[in-house]
């Protein structure tokens, strides 16, 4: 099934949600794969002047030995240092909080990063971890059993599957 939302509209409004923080001047780094999609789509909207980062976090994911190795790892690709630099972390959908503490364990290993701003296309219900988003796109409440995709790159639209599905 997919959810009928305005991708595009979500990202403009989370392009003028995040003008606060271009006085800091900051890199933006999107999680692959679909947080990279969404930060492509920011950082071309923002005009940012730093090249666009991209995390693959699956040799940092806490359930790596119970899922194995994704046979998909793509590199991580930092191309400036984030020592004292703000950072815009992107990613598609927040659910349990795990993705993006995984990415920020990431990031330290390459520097230590003035200040985080998390940006996130979909916020969900099931947080395990205390991390929320500094921006969202949209916030959704799902049924037990269903998950939210993003899918793309070229039309992006957000797909809800169900875990029998």
């Amino acid at each position: 099934m997919t959810m009928t939302a305005d991708i595009n509209a979500l990202i403009a409004q989370m392009a003028v949600a995040l003008q606060p923080y271009l006085d800091r001047r900051p890199i933006m780094i999107g999680i692959h794969t679909g947080g990279t999609w969404i930060a492509q789509k920011l950082h071309q909207s923002l005009g940012l002047s730093d090249p666009l980062g991209a995390l693959d976090i699956s040799f940092y994911r806490d359930d790596f030995t119970r899922v194995g190795l994704n046979p998909q790892v793509k590199t991580s690709d930092l191309p400036e240092s984030v020592d004292g630099r703000h950072i815009i972390l992107v990613d598609d959908v927040l659910h349990t909080g795990r993705t993006i503490r995984a990415a920020m364990n990431e990031i330290f290993d390459y520097g230590r990063p003035e200040s985080v701003v998390l940006a996130v296309l979909v916020e969900r219900d099931g947080r395990e971890l205390p991390i929320q988003a500094d921006v969202v796109g949209q916030h959704c409440t799902l049924t037990p059993g269903q998950h939210i995709k993003l899918v793309g790159p070229e039309k992006l639209a957000l797909k809800v599957l169900e875990d029998n599905a």
